[in-house]
């Protein structure tokens, strides 16, 4: 029970800023999770997270910011390692040189597309999992312009 929470905490505070301990507990409640504010003060210590800058969400340790910085190193990332990509309805099917799928894969997890709910990587492929065909549609153009643009 306890690694399901904490892992849903994760994904409460990767996807919106979640400045409080009771907006948190509020947010689990609604995944059907029950805590009180002392577990899930011990689940943010234990997770290591900490209060970004400017807003005070939570965030894990060195994401404080998916601005700029983050968005460049994408996009270079996107134009020197892709070799090809196909949309499959939600999916989304990367293609890079042997050995880079993986390296690849964690930059888009860093950048923490909206579009994007989840990644898998191999060796030379990564499957992008979209929240849905319009956001795969989306992504895809988005993905084709670093392309380009590199």
């Amino acid at each position: 029970m306890k690694s399901w929470r904490q892992a849903q905490l994760l994904e409460v505070v990767d996807h919106e800023a979640v400045a409080s301990q009771e907006l948190l507990r509020q947010r689990l409640s609604e995944r059907g999770i029950t805590a009180t504010q002392a577990t899930i003060s011990r689940d943010l210590k234990e997770l290591g997270l900490v209060k970004r800058a400017g807003d005070g969400a939570y965030v894990r340790p060195g994401i404080g910011s998916s601005g700029p910085a983050n968005g460049e190193h994408l996009r270079r990332a996107v134009a020197s390692l892709v070799r090809g990509l196909e949309r499959v309805d939600p999916l989304i099917v990367v293609r890079t040189d042997r050995g880079q799928a993986q390296g690849l894969a964690e930059w888009i997890d860093r950048a923490q597309l909206a579009e994007v709910a989840g990644t898998l990587a191999g060796d030379d492929t990564i499957l992008l999992v979209c929240r849905g065909a319009e956001q795969a549609t989306a992504l895809e153009r988005k993905l084709t312009e670093m392309v380009r643009s590199g």
